[in-house]
């Protein structure tokens, strides 16, 4: 596994409500907890964690352009993710649910190909939306670069009783694709091992 590097935590114990507001914090929720890490999709599956073990609510995550390698500023990364909380207390525990879930969860390698197959057993209300599903639902999150992704995708939806709900079609904001795709917990492990076997099989033989 490819470790995710954390670069920034940062804490906010009662932000501006025209800050609040502006990213997408329900009211009463102006405690927020701020990262940035140099792999994007790992710290969505990991901000969807939080979601389910402390009362926080993701109101902004999003990925910067072209990936952690062109990041524009040492602590960028490629994504920023903040959480909200009524305390502040609930908002430091969203983030430690956050920064445990960031020590198993990472990006696999074939050959020099880098990607993600990872099941969700049950997601949190970030992902839920997401993915269009409810909450509690099992996930295959899916992603790797552009060519692979789509190809894998579509002998990840083949391997198993899955349905694509969420396709992010490359180029994504740093290069890659994939999507997330949702059945029991079983069939969605089923797709991700036949995603990684897909991407493997490109890795080994591209043309």
């Amino acid at each position: 596994m490819i470790p995710v590097n954390v670069l920034a935590v940062q804490y906010l114990a009662s932000a501006t409500e025209g800050l609040c507001r502006q990213l997408g914090a329900p009211e009463g929720f102006p405690c927020l907890a701020l990262i940035t890490t140099d792999c994007d999709d790992a710290t969505y599956i990991a901000l969807d964690e939080a979601t389910k073990s402390a009362e926080v609510q993701v109101c902004f995550g999003s990925s910067f352009y072209a990936g952690a390698a062109n990041a524009s500023t040492p602590n960028a990364g490629e994504v920023l993710g903040i959480l909200c909380a009524a305390t502040p207390g609930a908002a430091r525990s969203g983030m430690d649910a956050v920064l445990a879930a960031l020590g198993r969860i990472g990006f696999q390698q074939a050959k020099d190909v880098p990607y993600l197959a990872y099941t969700v057993s049950s997601c949190g209300s970030f992902l839920a939306k997401e993915a269009g599903v409810s909450e509690g639902s099992a996930l295959a999150y899916l992603i790797a670069p552009p060519l692979e992704s789509m190809y894998a995708l579509d002998f990840a939806l083949k391997a198993a009783d899955v349905k694509l709900c969420k396709l992010y079609t490359p180029p994504s904001p740093t290069n890659f694709g994939g999507g997330l795709l949702t059945g029991t917990q079983s069939a969605c492990a089923a797709a991700c091992a036949a995603f990684a076997d897909a991407v493997a099989e490109v890795a080994e033989k591209p043309k």
